[in-house]
């Protein structure tokens, strides 16, 4: 029998990465700029606003990237751009770099940029947790870090939607859950149109989007399909010996699980795959 695997092709390969963002993508920031307070570990795994690895560092393994390759700026907490303070924000919030800040330092500290380096953006939620009532702003500051990695000379970018933002086990039961949901309809329907427009303008700059929104959904609507059997609540929240968090979405009250950022981190690969920013070869065996 012949068996047809899928493997990357090197002829334009990936060599580095460049990750900005929040709480999803942070991988120790925050833990070091609270001097290893927050967030605790354990419950969560060293730095990682999650039980285990996020994402970016699967997507970096499926990109053979060692750890030197991988450069991340993303901070738990950060928003797109300055924000009213409000009552979810934690001390330290006030010293945590939004996304224009994280993109304007990155840009400033290096002379050119790496034409072979994924960039990728991935925020958003938290402005909305936060209060922010319109998506006009954060779409607005999504495009300016788009725009201004692209002028420093990124040609290979990844951006990410956001999950259902009223279907979190923080969110789902209270009030505001509705509310949420269609502010985070509004969001990803207006982030696939600027995007659009980027890629009209901007012709030699490759965008992958990140489909979260679709993925969530799908997992929540058919969990067993990926291997979960709660997607409701957190796993912190819901037991206290942790013994099987593989089974869970959600990590605590908004995080996934490390096993659902390999998930992610799995459908980013295929979505830069898809948008041609790698490619992929077919092995007869």
């Amino acid at each position: 029998m012949v068996v047809i695997t899928k493997s990357l092709q090197n002829s334009h390969p990936i060599t580095e990465l460049n990750v900005f963002g929040d709480s999803l993508s942070d991988v120790g920031t925050v833990f070091r700029l609270s001097g290893g307070m927050y967030p605790p570990n354990p419950p969560y795994f060293q730095g990682r606003y999650s039980n285990g690895l996020v994402w970016v560092e699967y997507l970096a393994e499926s990109l053979n990237l060692s750890s030197n390759q991988s450069k991340n700026f993303a901070y738990g907490g950060a928003t797109t751009g300055k924000v009213n303070p409000g009552a979810a924000q934690i001390n330290y919030n006030s010293l945590v770099p939004d996304l224009l800040t994280q993109v304007k330092s990155f840009t400033q500290a290096n002379q050119q940029a790496n034409l072979n380096a994924l960039y990728v953006i991935w925020a958003g939620a938290n402005d909305y947790l936060q209060g922010v009532s319109s998506e006009k702003v954060p779409l607005e500051n999504l495009t300016i870090a788009i725009a201004s990695l692209h002028d420093f000379g990124a040609k290979k970018m990844l951006v990410g939607n956001l999950p259902d933002l009223g279907h979190l086990p923080a969110t789902r039961t209270n009030g505001n859950s509705a509310y949420l949901s269609g502010l985070t309809r509004a969001h990803n329907q207006g982030l696939r149109r600027s995007l659009k427009l980027i890629s009209q303008q901007r012709s030699d700059l490759q965008i992958a989007t990140l489909d979260a929104n679709t993925l969530y959904r799908e997992a929540i609507t058919n969990p067993a399909a990926f291997g979960f059997s709660n997607v409701i609540s957190g796993c912190m929240a819901a037991q206290t010996s942790y013994s099987n968090p593989d089974q869970f979405l959600f990590w605590d009250s908004i995080h996934p699980t490390t096993a659902a950022h390999h998930i992610i981190g799995k459908t980013a690969l295929a979505a830069i795959q898809d948008a041609g920013i790698i490619n992929t070869t077919y092995t007869h065996k």
